[in-house]
């Protein structure tokens, strides 16, 4: 039996929007977790009167591993949410396949900063809207239109604390990849054939006689 193949996948959206949660959710061995008390140092720095009861924050990285079927084992990255931890994304990014964008939608502007980033890297992602309890659940095409998000790009409601729903949210992602490295494929090929005809278009012109 062949080794299944492995790909990294990263975790991403704005301050306490679940990252921490979703892959703790989904991993399945004790996932790395780098939280760190929220304190008064932070005051000013990290505003967590937007996030009601949450004490601890991913001062580095959140990491896990999923195993989707018997030829895939995802390994998962999450982000840290605040801007000061920013400097990290680069590192935690390079080399992934693909990314999640959680988004909490009561605060969709957190959410600009891992699309703008993801989009600028041409990594191919698909936006994760978490539900939080007490929250309203807004329609997936009503909060496309308010991010102005191309249809193109998959949007999907999710629960970070139930494992079957992150396990969708990642085989949604999967899919998106796919079909991301088929299109460029072919956008590849049909390049390579309209080349191959411009040169064979040369060598058929008449040339001059000597």
């Amino acid at each position: 039996m062949s080794r299944p193949v492995s790909a990294k996948f990263v975790i991403s959206g704005g301050f306490g929007a679940g990252k921490t949660t979703y892959v703790t959710s989904v991993s399945e061995i004790k996932p790395l977790r780098t939280e760190g008390e929220m304190t008064s140092k932070g005051i000013g720095v990290d505003d967590g009167t937007k996030v009601p009861g949450k004490t601890t924050t991913t001062v580095a990285m959140d990491f896990g591993r999923l195993t989707i079927d018997e030829s895939l084992v995802v390994y998962l990255f999450g982000t840290p949410g605040q801007d000061r931890f920013g400097f990290m994304w680069d590192d935690l990014s390079e080399g992934a396949l693909g990314a999640i964008v959680l988004v909490d939608t009561r605060r969709l502007d957190e959410c600009y900063p891992a699309l703008d980033y993801f989009e600028a890297k041409g990594i191919p992602f698909v936006m994760a809207l978490n539900q939080f309890q007490g929250a309203d659940e807004h329609d997936i095409e009503e909060v496309r239109y308010a991010l102005n998000i191309d249809s193109a790009v998959p949007m999907i409601h999710c629960d970070a604390r139930k494992t079957d729903s992150v396990r969708n949210v990642m085989v949604r992602l999967c899919h998106h990849v796919l079909s991301r490295i088929s299109e460029q494929a072919a956008e590849s090929k049909d390049s390579s054939g309209s080349d191959a005809e411009e040169v064979d278009s040369d060598d058929a012109v008449p040339q001059p006689a000597g």
